[in-house]
């Protein structure tokens, strides 16, 4: 028996068991409601590590430690921006946004949200909103399938292109079959999996190196400046990584999860599981690749994987380091990362798809199980077009997710935050920042730069264009500001 099949059964019998989940949330799912946000049943402990597990896609066991290996501590001033920004988001947008979604028409969808939220009769804000969601989506989706095939890729020998099928198909099974509740229930499971995994790893890389006082000195022996914080830095560089924090407050798949919670009471404690999880996560992604450097200076006949790319940091140390069952047992973990992003996120688009355009304007009298099946076979077409972007093989994880991730955060963020804070934010304030907020990413990133992430100023011009726009054309209507207030009551009245 080669080391590899070890590693190959515990994948395989972790494929099995979440397709088994998926077929048991099938069970449950009798209408669009229940497939694209569980009917709104999820207790504190689910909603916790669903949005931990949605949230930390393969960029947290590859991207992340591959950039710490690379350059040291000054990488993780991202894992500090995401912890600020991921509290924040949980402590003003998400108990709000669970009430405001339901005092407005019930909203399935942010799209539906915003449509019932400012009263647009013209559909823009949906048609909008969903279009943003399915670009930007579709890259993101693209970044999770690449991860998987990496993954496949480095432990099994395959192909690129076989190990792009590969890392893709259980997911997209599981997503297709049992909808929302799956990808819950799933997420769940794979958030144990990556804190297990991302706890032992960085423990096991420094009792090989020879505990923490020579591990550290082998850090400092292989470049003293792997210490330094602002290594490299300049004041713009920190600040654009700090700003991935805000993009918490406009991702769709982390969003739903606030949305889907059985009661806007559940939420606190969903919050402090959801933190400590995350914490324990990020900090053990940047021991992993921060501690990779003692063990590959000390050993460096076994570093050419990672010399040849970084962000297979975590996958060579599980498979040097470990007995090839336990190895398998923490390379699941990378797939139990990839596929609880994509998984969600192949969910989202397919909401898009089919409650913002089929059934708004296509088949607005379409029955709930024509509409489950729509939204099954838009799981599928997303998937074939993500596998397609993926299909390159110099793709690099880090660099699709922060397109992406900028795109949802200037876009979405400051109508979120502003449309649950402030009732006077219209219709044309709302349109106006998304297109703002959206534009400004793509122009930034294409034509301006100037080492700065794209996010920052498409936030801040997207935040102007709302509250400029607010106060042009009509105010908002007697029934809105009604919705808004019985909305804020409630979610007061939950707080005291």
């Amino acid at each position: 028996m080669t080391a590899s099949t070890p590693m190959l059964i515990t994948f395989v019998v972790y494929i099995a068991a979440m397709v088994f989940i998926g077929l048991f949330a099938y069970l449950r799912t009798k209408n669009l409601s229940d497939y694209i946000l569980g009917g709104r049943s999820l207790g504190s402990f689910v909603t916790a590590l669903s949005a931990g597990a949605s949230d930390m896609s393969g960029w947290l066991l590859m991207g992340l430690p591959g950039a710490v290996y690379l350059s040291g501590l000054s990488e993780s001033w991202i894992a500090i921006g995401l912890i600020a920004g991921a509290w924040l988001n949980w402590l003003f947008v998400a108990g709000r946004l669970r009430v405001q979604t339901e005092h407005n028409g019930n909203a399935l969808t942010l799209p539906d949200y915003f449509t019932n939220r400012f009263e647009d009769n013209s559909k823009l804000l949906r048609i909008f909103s969903a279009v943003v969601i399915l670009v930007f989506f579709t890259i993101y989706c693209a970044s999770g399938v690449v991860a998987g095939a990496r993954l496949f890729e480095s432990t099994f020998g395959m192909s690129y292109e076989t190990a792009l099928w590969a890392g893709a198909a259980a997911t997209i099974a599981y997503t297709f079959i049992g909808g929302f509740l799956a990808v819950s229930w799933t997420d769940t499971v794979q958030a144990s999996l990556m804190i297990f995994a991302l706890i032992l790893a960085p423990v096991m890389v420094m009792v090989a190196t020879g505990g923490m006082d020579s591990t550290f000195a082998a850090i400092q022996l292989e470049d003293a400046t792997n210490f330094d914080m602002l290594k490299g830095a300049t004041f713009v560089g920190v600040i654009s990584l700090l700003a991935w924090g805000l993009g918490y407050f406009g991702q769709p798949h982390i969003l739903a999860r606030f949305m889907a919670a059985d009661s806007v009471k559940s939420i606190p404690a969903a919050r402090r599981i959801s933190m400590t999880w995350m914490i324990l996560c990020l900090g053990g992604a940047v021991a992993v690749g921060f501690f990779g450097i003692a063990y590959f200076s000390a050993n460096p006949q076994l570093a050419g994987p990672v010399t040849e790319n970084p962000e297979r940091v975590f996958i060579e140390l599980s498979k040097i380091l470990f007995n090839p069952w336990i190895a398998g047992v923490l390379l699941s973990a990378i797939l139990a990362a990839v596929m609880s992003t994509l998984s969600c996120q192949l969910l989202v688009c397919s909401s898009a798809l089919t409650e913002d355009f089929y059934k708004a304007f296509l088949r607005k009298n379409a029955g709930q199980v024509e509409l489950v099946w729509v939204g099954r076979a838009m799981v599928l077409l997303i998937a074939l077009i993500s596998i397609w972007l993926a299909s390159n093989p110099e793709n690099r994880v880090l660099g699709l997710v922060a397109y992406a991730w900028a795109g949802f955060g200037a876009a979405f963020g400051p109508v979120v935050i502003l449309s649950l804070v402030w009732k006077g934010m219209t219709r044309n304030g709302a349109l106006a920042g998304m297109i703002v907020g959206a534009v400004t990413v793509v122009v930034w990133k294409n034509w301006i730069g100037m080492g700065l992430y794209e996010i920052v100023p498409g936030f801040i011009l997207g935040t102007v264009a709302i509250l400029v726009f607010s106060r042009i054309g009509s105010a908002p209507s007697a029934t809105m500001l009604k919705r808004f207030d019985e909305a804020e009551q409630e979610y007061q009245d939950a707080h005291l």
